[in-house]
């Protein structure tokens, strides 16, 4: 038993997908009621996308709306009227008069009714007289159903010892017995005797509503007892044809494939129309949605100069859209469709043989694609991975919804693609997990490898609180630092490839220790260049002073780098090029996460700060200084050494911003010798803005005379400027502002 126990651990990623498809074969057999409903849903978005296109038919409704029971009475209406429009319908030349109504009680308003309600007057009354030489109200309309073609509508129900219906239609049967698979009740709601007997045709205008109350597959057959009756839309097209006898073709009939299985009912052949079903004798409604056209008032019917020609040859259907009747159905088109419209639309599909058709191969069909797929997916994810495994899946998850969409758009097909996706989802998701749990080692590796993006301490801080590292992209406040070496490419000229990057490394190490150590994150090293952010993923409030600090860091200890490397230059016998760098900081509220795509993304910063820390560091040349910081950064970082350097519009920005040079730390700025060179600098920009040059030159030369070499090569700027401008004064609007004209 252990030694089975372990052998299915170690082929978990081969026998768990097996069984869920194991189960999903059980599940298509036993058709689960989610799963079915998620099928309904699908096939309805389609009809919703794409509803038959109505076409005109010999089919209307003759429609007890609001305003024919306002014109001609509530309902029910006397008999006697009913009686009028079976024979107004009649002289229209009506090819069949369905009613959509049970006449299950006598009319209270015929005379033996009202005899009864007269029983304290006399025998020889006048009234009395008068009563009973009228006619009975049904006994009239059972005369005009006579006089006519009409077919009566029942309600099958529950309960038990219930008269039978009258059966009007006989059947025919050819293959299998259709009776185990008509849907059967037990009881009815019957038509009066007297006018089940006048009529032609009798059928129920029971619906087998879905599970969610909606209409979409309607049967043509059901069954009460042991005897089958047609529903209203068969009968309907059987009285208007004058047939008498309906077809039933079920499996094992000839020229009916089943390959041995019994799957029920294939179609049913009503006078000359053959109409194809699902095993059960249902049809699929194709609904084409209200359509005014399909409606004529009842009131309208008896109106003078009413036009023949929208009854004439029609099969008619007598039903109720008034609200207060309450016949009303959903369809996948209409919350609240009167009851009546949908017999009338199924008549209409089958005169116009415009069919939605889930044909008996579908399911099969579906199964084998389910099945393929899913071993596939077993058999490869092992090997190429979830993410190529997830590739060909959704691809072909794609594709099972493609093939239904334009199954059906294209032949009116109706194939399944929820089944198929949900299995193959589970077996991808249960083979990607287990695969997951495997590869734990390989994450680990992949956390150490992020420790060197990160501090070691933010590592740490971000695997026992890991809700701080936010996937996506929020917006926050940061500090940006670009740094990069000047004078790269003749650098690298004197190194072969192997040197060049012994170099690079020997650069670029040290300098991420510093950003690493001050709180600082790597976001890509672009050559000899490194971008890095603080405040992301931890907070740090000091961000601006803690890069200020690296950067300074940075600095110093490229003097100790400078050192080694001019010795291994003269161990080895080459030219030595001293390596300075420009560093370029800014601060500004960023969008900072995972950016990318979904196949690959980055940890990294966009936004317009950035974009300006980028032109600062490249500035650091233009102004001869090493570490360029942007006017948010000097005011967060206010206790370290900075001078002004200038009011510039760098390349891409319409709005100029001041730029500093730090030069510093605190002990730096505390020192008195920093504090005069700052009011004499602090005097140079200002007359300069000025335009008092005289003014300008006397604090540039007492600056100079202050300032420490690295501020000499800026000085030098000014000192250009200022004779330009004695030369060539600027304009009188100018406003001091410089326009980088470089990155």
């Amino acid at each position: 038993m252990h030694w089975a126990w372990g052998y299915l651990k170690r082929k978990l990623h081969w026998t768990l997908p097996l069984a869920i498809m194991a189960v999903a074969l059980a599940g298509w057999y036993s058709e689960p009621a989610i799963l079915t409903q998620l099928r309904f849903l699908v096939f309805d978005s389609y009809l919703r996308m794409e509803p038959r296109a109505y076409e005109p038919a010999p089919v209307r409704i003759v429609d007890l709306d609001d305003e024919s029971l306002s014109r001609l009475g509530q309902w029910p209406w006397p008999r006697t009227l009913v009686a009028k429009l079976v024979d107004r319908l009649n002289e229209l030349g009506a090819a069949a008069i369905v009613f959509d109504i049970v006449f299950a009680e006598p009319d209270r308003t015929s005379p033996t009714r009202l005899l009864a309600d007269l029983s304290a007057l006399p025998a020889d009354d006048p009234a009395i007289l008068r009563l009973k030489s009228l006619p009975d109200h049904d006994e009239v309309l059972a005369e005009a159903m006579k006089r006519a073609r009409v077919a009566t509508g029942f309600a099958l129900n529950q309960r038990t010892g219930t008269r039978v219906p009258a059966a009007k239609a006989s059947f025919a049967f050819a293959g299998d017995d259709p009776h185990p698979f008509v849907f059967r009740f037990p009881g009815a709601v019957t038509n009066l005797p007297i006018l089940e007997a006048a009529a032609t045709g009798n059928g129920t205008f029971t619906d087998l509503v879905e599970l969610d109350g909606i209409t979409r597959r309607v049967p043509l057959l059901l069954a009460m007892g042991t005897r089958i009756y047609p529903t209203l839309a068969a009968e309907a097209l059987r009285v208007a044809q004058g047939a008498k006898t309906d077809i039933v073709k079920s499996s094992g009939a000839n020229q009916e494939t089943a390959f041995g299985a019994h799957t029920g009912i294939n179609s049913i052949k009503i006078g000359d129309l053959i109409v194809p079903t699902d095993g059960n004798g249902r049809l699929w409604v194709h609904y084409t949605g209200h359509v005014a056209q399909r409606f004529v008032p009842a009131w309208k019917v008896f109106e003078p100069g009413f036009d023949s020609s929208l009854i004439k040859d029609s099969i008619v259907f007598i039903g109720a859209s008034a609200a207060g009747l309450l016949d009303l159905r959903s369809t996948p088109l209409d919350p609240v469709a009167p009851g009546v419209e949908v017999h009338a639309q199924l008549v209409e599909q089958i005169l116009l043989d415009d069919h939605l058709k889930r044909p008996d191969w579908a399911p099969g069909l579906e199964l084998l694609y389910m099945l393929g797929l899913g071993l596939f997916l077993t058999a490869r994810l092992p090997k190429v991975g979830a993410q190529w495994a997830a590739l060909v899946g959704a691809g072909a998850l794609v594709a099972a919804v493609g093939v239904s969409v334009y199954a059906y758009s294209q032949y009116k097909l109706l194939l399944d693609p929820v089944t198929p996706s949900l299995v193959v989802l589970l077996v991808y998701l249960s083979s990607s997990a287990i695969l997951y749990l495997r590869t734990e080692a390989e994450r680990r590796r992949v956390r150490t490898a992020f420790s060197r993006y990160l501090a070691p301490a933010i590592v740490t801080q971000l695997a026992n609180h890991p809700e701080r590292l936010k996937l996506g992209g929020e917006m926050r406040e940061m500090t940006l630092m670009f740094c990069d070496i000047r004078g790269f490419t003749t650098i690298a000229e004197g190194f072969d490839a192997h040197g060049l990057t012994r170099f690079i490394n020997s650069f670029l190490t040290p300098m991420t220790d510093l950003i690493l150590a001050s709180g600082g994150t790597i976001d890509k090293y672009m050559g000899d260049a490194i971008m890095a952010f603080w405040n992301a993923p931890l907070d740090d409030p000091a961000h601006a002073l803690s890069a200020c600090r690296a950067a300074l860091s940075m600095r110093a200890d490229l003097v100790r780098l400078n050192d080694e490397w001019r010795h291994q230059a003269q161990a080895e016998g080459k030219a030595f090029h001293e390596v300075r760098v420009g560093i370029g900081l800014n601060t500004g509220v960023c969008c900072v996460g995972n950016m990318g795509s979904d196949q690959r993304f980055d940890y990294s910063v966009l936004g317009d700060d950035v974009n300006l820390a980028s032109r600062l560091e490249g500035q650091s040349k233009t102004y001869g200084v090493d570490i360029v910081i942007g006017e948010t950064t000097a005011a967060s970082a206010s206790a370290l050494a900075a001078l002004e350097l200038d009011l510039i519009r760098v390349k891409g920005k319409t709005q100029p911003v001041r730029i500093f040079a730090l030069l510093g730390d605190e002990t730096m700025s505390g020192n008195p010798t920093f504090s005069a060179l700052k009011a004499d600098h602090d005097a140079l920009i200002a007359a300069y803005r000025a335009k008092d040059w005289a003014r300008a030159r006397q604090a540039l030369e007492a600056s100079r005379a202050e300032a420490p070499e690295m501020l000499q090569a800026f000085y030098g700027v000014y000192e250009e400027r200022l004779a330009d401008f004695e030369k060539a004064p600027p304009p009188a609007d100018w406003d001091g502002v410089y326009v980088a004209l470089t990155k």
